[in-house]
C-alpha cells in the first residue's frame, strides 16, 4: 500500500456514449454540451485545478475530439481575436489552452466506469489518484476534492465523496454505509445500484474518488456487474475488504449534468448566479409562472 504520497494526478472519465441527451449527443460529447457558455467538463477541470491537481488524463471514446479540441490551442480564433482587438474573448480562449497539463487516451470500447479508469493506468502508475466523474458538478467554497485531497493526507487511505439522497433515489447511486455514525466514517459497505427498498443508507457516492492504486488489481479481474459493464464500486468493496475507506461527507451543491431534468435546473441556477444574467432570468421565470406583481 502506498503511503505519505501527495495526489498529484486526475483522471476523468469521458467514453460514454451519452445515450440520455440523444440527438445532441449523435455527433458531440455530451461533456461538451455548454451549461450558458461553458461546457460541462470545464467545471471538473476548473476543480481539479482549483484543488492543486498537476496532471490531468481525460479518458475519451469516439466522437470525442472536441474536448481535446477545447483544451487545445486554437491559432486561428486567437488570430481573429487579436486582429479585432477582443482582448477579454483573447484571455478567456487562452486562459483556457493553458488551464492544466492534459492528456488524452481513448477507451476502445464503453466498458463501464471500472474499465475506464483501468485505461489510465500507465498514467497513474504507482500514486495515489483523484477520479472526478464530469455528470457531478458540485460546487462549495473550498472545492470538495480539494477537501478531500486534505482528509487524504491527513489518513492516508482512499476516500469516496457522498451525499444524502432521498431515499426513494437509492437505487440510482452507489450507496455506502458507514461503521460509525461521524461525518467522515469509514466505510462499512458500498452497493451499486441496490434494489429499491435494499439500500444500506441514503448515502450516495457523488462521483468524487481519490484512491489507492491497488484498485488497479482488483479492477484486472473484475467481471461484469450491474448493466454489463465494468463497475467500479464492486472493486472498491473488494479495496474496503484490505484497506479502510473514508466516506467525505460532502456539504454544498451537486449538480447532475447527465440529466436532462438535472442539467436544466443547473443552467438556471447558474443563470441566477450570474451579474450579467440574474435579473433578465429571474423577471422571465416570474413572467411565465405568472407571477410578474413579485418582480
Amino acid at each position: 500500500m502506498v503511503r505519505d504520497k501527495r495526489v498529484r494526478k486526475a483522471i476523468i472519465p469521458a467514453g460514454g456514449l451519452g445515450t440520455r441527451f440523444l440527438p445532441a449527443t449523435k455527433a458531440q460529447p455530451k461533456e461538451m454540451l455548454p451549461l450558458i457558455d461553458k461546457p460541462a467538463i470545464q467545471y471538473i477541470v476548473e476543480e481539479a485545478v482549483a484543488s492543486g491537481i498537476e496532471s490531468i488524463m481525460i479518458v475519451t471514446g469516439r466522437n470525442k475530439r472536441a474536448i481535446e479540441d477545447h483544451f487545445d490551442k486554437s491559432f486561428e480564433l486567437e488570430a481573429e481575436l487579436e486582429a479585432h482587438n477582443k482582448s477579454e474573448m483573447l484571455a478567456l480562449v487562452r486562459s483556457i489552452s493553458h488551464m492544466a497539463d492534459i492528456c488524452y487516451m481513448r477507451q476502445r470500447e464503453p466498458l463501464g466506469l471500472g474499465h475506464a479508469v483501468l485505461s489510465a493506468r500507465s498514467f497513474v502508475e504507482h500514486e495515489p489518484f483523484a477520479v472526478l466523474l464530469g455528470d457531478d458538478i458540485l460546487l462549495s467554497d473550498k472545492p470538495c476534492l480539494k477537501q478531500m485531497m486534505e482528509l487524504h493526507e491527513e489518513r492516508q487511505n482512499s476516500v469516496v465523496a457522498v451525499m444524502e439522497v432521498p431515499w426513494s433515489e437509492t437505487h440510482k447511486y452507489g450507496i455506502v454505509a458507514l461503521d460509525q455514525n461521524e461525518r467522515n466514517g469509514r466505510i462499512h459497505n458500498l452497493i451499486e445500484k441496490p434494489a429499491a427498498g435494499e439500500a444500506p443508507s441514503n448515502l450516495a457516492v457523488v462521483g468524487r474518488y481519490i484512491l489507492d492504486p491497488a484498485i488497479f488489481k482488483l479492477l484486472e479481474r473484475a467481471e461484469a456487474g450491474k448493466g454489463g459493464e465494468i463497475q467500479l464500486t464492486d472493486s472498491l468493496q473488494r479495496l474496503n475488504l484490505e484497506a479502510p475507506i473514508t466516506a467525505f461527507h460532502f456539504h454544498g451543491r451537486r449538480h447532475d449534468v447527465g440529466d436532462k431534468l438535472g442539467f436544466v435546473k443547473a443552467t438556471i441556477d447558474m443563470a441566477l448566479e450570474r451579474e450579467d444574467l440574474a435579473q433578465d432570468i429571474r423577471s422571465y421565470l416570474l413572467s411565465r409562472l405568472g407571477l410578474e406583481q413579485y418582480q
